[in-house]
């Protein structure tokens, strides 16, 4: 009895229970570095343009594309719009490439900082070696050294090489 025990397990319930644990799905990564993440958005087109002028001295998106891992504020569209019609541009060509240049350094944030690791009055240096400050009282957001604040309305947008959080103003050093 015990020898057909031993021969039903081995022709019928192990097999099957090889199979099923060979089907099981691996968790899935992050499939998108930070910058992949914006080009796939078109809510961050300005964003992508303003990462990929020619004019600058570096061209953030290929530092953006690298290991990391970086933490991107990054700016929607309208925050853009908004910037431009404040600075009286019609585009950010009409922005000086070092000004740029500063702007987007302000939004990045060395390693990678998801939401809950962000805490109130939390002082973040950022690539261009300016700081801002977290505020989590009445909402999440960002306060510039100008005094200008930002909503972060969407956090965690993890990507390959850090993550990416989704504000509502472009921030100014």
């Amino acid at each position: 009895m015990k020898k057909q025990f031993v021969l039903l397990l081995s022709l019928f319930v192990l097999p099957a229970l090889f199979t099923l644990n060979s089907c099981k799905k691996e968790e899935e990564g992050p499939t998108k570095n930070v910058v992949e993440i914006a080009q796939s958005n078109s809510d961050f087109s300005i964003l992508v343009q303003a990462l990929t002028l020619s004019d600058l001295s570096t061209n953030y998106a290929t530092v953006l594309s690298g290991s990391g891992p970086f933490t991107v504020f990054a700016p929607t569209n309208a925050a853009f719009s908004a910037l431009l019609t404040e600075l009286g541009v019609a585009s950010l060509n009409d922005i000086p490439a070092a000004t740029l240049e500063a702007v987007l350094k302000y939004h990045v944030v060395p390693g990678k900082v998801l939401s809950s690791s962000l805490s109130n009055g939390q002082v973040v240096s950022t690539l261009n070696g300016a700081t801002f400050t977290i505020g989590l009282t009445g909402g999440a957001k960002i306060t510039d050294q100008q005094a200008r604040v930002a909503n972060i309305t969407a956090t965690d947008l993890d990507a390959t090489n850090g993550v990416v959080h989704v504000i509502d103003k472009v921030i100014l050093p």
